[in-house]
This record gives structure tokens, sequence and C-alpha cells, in this order.
């Protein structure tokens, strides 16, 4: 991914601070949004309490930024145990999951990030130590190789992906627990930002907030961090409360509109409809046209713009809606008894 996508003021990939660390909520019952996947947890925490046993293995599904990380550390409090956590691409070799998953203790949460990227040979360590609650480790090498098994105490896997579809479905099937995570409406994000300015001592006036909400992508990670970068205006400006003026200016210096939308996302739709007349595009011409990997569009860029209601993924590749059109406030030649030429 591109620095410039992937550090945009809206990027959801950026790793927390310690200020955006301490908006997070600590327990469920603190936790805003995601109503049916929070209501359910709770009931499953609830019963492996009472049952004096781990939680069963947990799947999380979702864009970035929704939580996912969140509810990993809130499943370790609500079960009263230690958390431990790692992102798939840190596990290089065999050695790596083995030095973290043999110091486990009963109970454990064991959180694994960016589950899809985890390489076969150790996937294939999961499936038994999910399981059997065993780990076979291969020493030595050629020849001389033997194999040792290591029992495991009873431990919670949570595993993470924004990228469902390439998680193997061996895995997949070993995981008891699935969870989706959806974009947050409006409401919910109102009620975070609410909380978050609390937290960090600026106020946030009605208008303000709305204004705000609509900005957020419905991402909570989004919101806390532009509420954090308007708070900096505001505090340089005087200001201890954040007004619809203030909120307006801030979101105009970091070039934000009322949508969400940032400069390069604004770029990747003008370029569908100057280059291209709307769609259809492929995703690797698309990448070509606008100097991005087709990971950071289809990854990044696409789930938002997607779910927002600017462009739709077809067969034949994406094109950009009417509703996109009238927000860059251009002529919709696909409106106007122009037609496209098919071939």
């Amino acid at each position: 991914m591109s620095d410039e996508f992937v550090h945009g003021i809206m990027s959801p990939y950026e790793l927390p601070s310690d200020e955006e660390q301490n908006l997070r909520p600590k327990r469920l019952s603190e936790f805003i949004g995601q109503e049916l996947v929070k209501e359910n947890l709770a009931i499953f925490i609830q019963a492996a309490r009472e049952r004096e046993e781990p939680l069963d293995h947990v799947f999380l599904i979702g864009p970035p930024g929704l939580g996912k990380t969140t509810l990993a550390g809130i499943i370790s409090r609500e079960m009263g145990t230690e958390l431990k956590v790692t992102s798939a691409p840190a596990l290089e070799k065999q050695k790596d999951l083995a030095g973290i998953i043999t110091t486990l203790t009963p109970g454990s949460v064991f959180f694994i990030d960016e589950i899809h990227r985890l390489k076969p040979a150790i996937e294939e360590m999961l499936y038994m130590a999910m399981e059997d609650r065993e780990l076979d480790f291969v020493i030595g090498q050629g020849p001389s190789a033997r194999t040792i098994r290591i029992p495991l105490p009873p431990f919670t896997l949570i595993g993470a992906t924004t990228k469902a579809g390439m998680v193997g479905s061996p895995l997949v099937s070993r995981f008891g627990i699935t969870l989706r995570l959806g974009f947050y409406d409006t409401s919910a994000i109102l009620t975070i930002l609410k909380r978050s300015a609390a937290i960090l001592g600026i106020g946030l006036d009605t208008d303000g907030a709305e204004l705000l909400a609509q900005s957020c992508r419905g991402t909570p990670r989004v919101a806390n961090r532009l509420l954090r970068r308007l708070r900096d205006f505001a505090q340089v400006q005087g200001k201890q409360t954040l007004d619809r003026a203030s909120v307006k200016f801030g979101l105009e210096r970091l070039q934000v509109d009322e949508a969400g939308l940032e400069e390069h996302d604004r770029f990747l739709l003008k370029t569908i409809i100057e280059k291209y007349n709307g769609g259809p595009v492929g995703l690797e011409t698309l990448a070509a046209a606008t100097g991005e990997s087709t990971e950071t569009i289809e990854d990044f860029v696409e789930p938002y713009l997607v779910q927002a209601g600017f462009i739709e993924r077809t067969p034949r590749g994406r094109i950009v809606t009417a509703y996109a059109y009238k927000h860059l406030n251009l002529p919709n030649r696909m409106h106007d008894g122009t037609q496209r030429l098919q071939f």
C-alpha cells in the first residue's frame, strides 16, 4: 500500500497512538454500535464463564478500524485472562508461533490480526493447537529431524481479517464463533464522538458533532483521529468547543468533505469518470491509471465508496454511480441521453 493511502487522516490502517488507545472502550458495556455482535458476544462470554471454560475460538470479520482489536481486548478483560497479540506477517517461521503459543496460560486469549496472511505451514500448526490443544513441532533437519508434541493449556484464539475469503476453510471451520462487523451508522458515530470528546476534554456541540459524524466514513478509528486533529485546530484558535464552523474549517484544512472523502478518493472517482466515461473499468486498469496498487484500492478505498454508494462493482468492472456525479458536482453523461459504447 502506498504511504498516501495508508497514512492519510482518514486511514483506518494506521497504528493507534497512546491517546487513541485511551479512547478505546475497555468493557463490552462501553462498546458502542454493532448491537447484534455485542449482544451475542455477551451471551457467549457469560455462558463460558458460568461453565468455567475458555471462550470458544472467535473469528472476527470486517473492514479495518471497526473495533476488531478492541473486541479482542474486551474479551480478555471480560473473561479475566491475559491477552497476547500478534499479526500474521510477524509469524514468519513455525518457531515464531511456537514461541508465543507455548507460553499461554490457562484461559489465555491469543489474538492474531490479518490472519488471512498466515503462511500455510503456520496455519497447519494452528489446526492441532485449536482442536486438540497440542502443538507438533519439528526439531532438526534431514534424517535427524524429529517431531515433538507439546501439550497446550485451554485457550481462546481470536483471528481477525478484512479478507475472510482468503482464509482457508480448514482454519475457518475450527472457529466456533464468527462475528461480522459492518460500518457504523451516523447515530453510533455521534455517540462515539461525544464519548471521545469528553475523554479528550474538548466541547462538541450538536451541530458540530452532526457535521463531523457525516465525515467519518462510518469508522470509529477515523472518527477519533479526526476529532483529535480538529481539537488541535480549536486549541490553536483558542476555542474550547467544536461548533459547526470549527468543524467545517478543520475538515476543509484536512481536505475532507462532508461525505468523508479525501482528495485521493475524489481523484479515483474522477479518473473513472474522465478517463473511462464513468466505467466499467477493471481493477488493474484503474490501479495503473491512478498509480496505486490493486490491493490498496480493493482493501482500503473501495469498501467505503461501495458502501456509501459512490461506485458499484460489477463483473465487467467498477462503475461510478449517479450519486458520485452529484456529489462531485459533475455532469452525468450517462443520464443525459448519451449511451455507452458496447464492444
